[in-house]
């Protein structure tokens, strides 16, 4: 290649080729590389063979002396040194741990509750006694006991009743009514009364279950001249007669708005 070479010299062509002069001829081959390390860092630029100064780890370059965590979170602790990586993993205690989290190193193995003669594995619910108004709970070895919540009621306290065998009150069922309350008057009215709520045509009775049932009276006229009394709803045919506004007895006489000769008389029919 127009440079002269003397005999027995050797040097490296592009391509990582190692050539040699020998009786006038260049014998050339490829690199051989000794490699004495675990990671190795790939080979720096314009050089032919990898280097131990630093290490690459998990497609990863670590400086001399670097110390790191895998990727796969096992915790284990690594460092590079010549080239090699060593990693070194967390020794765990053989006892169980009280409360394991996702973040520990250690697997670990939650203690049971030894409860009144009885083992609990961790995070266990359990009555206490049978008493179903009580639970408890086994955590890390240790027992923990609360009363079962109850619902709010929304209920006065004497109409408040605790049953056999239950751990909350409930409310009673309201007692029967006893009559019916008017909230327009304040008046209550015992079962089964009758009375008018003014209009003397209309007439309401208490029922049983404390309602108020109303119905109005249709009159019926069976005379031409009825007098009507006030506070009664139908007109009254038997008391006598009503001519020109005013109110004549059976049997009376009066005379004739209309003519002075004329003589009437009330006759109920």
């Amino acid at each position: 290649r127009g440079i002269s070479r003397e005999p027995g010299s050797r040097w490296t062509e592009p391509g990582c080729q190692s050539c040699t002069c020998q009786g006038g001829r260049v014998l050339c081959d490829t690199v051989s590389c000794s490699v004495p390390c675990s990671h190795p860092l790939p080979a720096p630029a314009g050089g032919c063979c990898p280097t131990c100064t630093g290490c690459l780890h998990e497609g990863v370059a670590r400086a001399e002396g670097d110390v790191f965590s895998p990727s796969d979170g096992n915790c284990s602790v690594c460092v590079c040194l010549a080239g090699n990586v060593s990693c070194l993993s967390p020794e765990c205690p053989p006892e169980s741990c009280p409360s394991p989290s996702p973040g520990d190193c250690c697997s670990c193995n939650p203690a049971k509750c030894n409860f009144r003669g009885r083992t609990y594995a961790h995070g266990a619910r359990f009555s206490l006694d049978g008493d179903d108004c009580t639970t408890c709970v086994c955590q890390g070895g240790e027992v923990e006991c609360s009363f079962t919540p109850c619902p709010v009621l929304d209920c006065p306290q004497h109409q408040r009743h605790l049953g056999p065998g239950q751990c909350c009150s409930t409310c009673r069922d309201p007692p029967a009514p006893a009559g019916c309350f008017l909230d327009d008057n304040g008046v209550e009215f015992p079962v089964g009364q009758i009375w008018s709520p003014g209009d003397p045509c209309e007439l309401c009775i208490c029922q049983a279950d404390g309602s108020v049932s109303c119905q109005r009276t249709d009159c019926v006229e069976t005379c031409p001249y009825p007098i009507r009394i006030p506070g009664q709803c139908c007109p009254d045919c038997s008391a006598g007669c009503t001519y020109m506004g005013r109110i004549f007895s059976n049997n009376e006489t009066f005379p004739s708005a209309l003519d002075p000769c004329l003589s009437c008389i009330c006759l109920v029919r």
